[in-house]
């Protein structure tokens, strides 16, 4: 005899890690920068301008297998090129360009 019900849900995890990149592109003065993990990792999501200087760090955390967005709000930086670095402990690193507008 059962006590409860069971519910089934489809939960399709990543299988790949992978760097997304931001919505939208170009834009002002906020984006959306998504990515996956498919494994358990310790994240780094950076933002970089043209010459390599790190202006912000958006996640710095182990984080779980799973789907993640993360907003990023420019309105504070000058129009141009950034680009979004995304690296884990487990040697995945991808880099993406994104346009601030003013």
């Amino acid at each position: 005899v059962s006590g409860g019900s069971s519910i089934e849900t489809d939960v399709v995890l990543p299988t790949v890690t992978s760097l997304i990149g931001n919505y939208p592109n170009p834009f002002n003065p906020k984006t959306v920068i998504s990515y996956k993990l498919s494994v358990v990792s310790d994240v780094n999501l950076s933002v970089f301008n043209s010459l390599g200087q790190k202006v912000e760090t958006l996640v710095s955390a182990k984080q779980a297998i799973g789907e993640y967005s993360v907003e990023w709000n420019a309105s504070g930086y000058a129009s141009g090129v950034y680009y979004c670095r995304m690296s884990t402990d487990n040697g995945f690193v991808k880099t993406k360009k994104m346009t601030v507008l003013k």
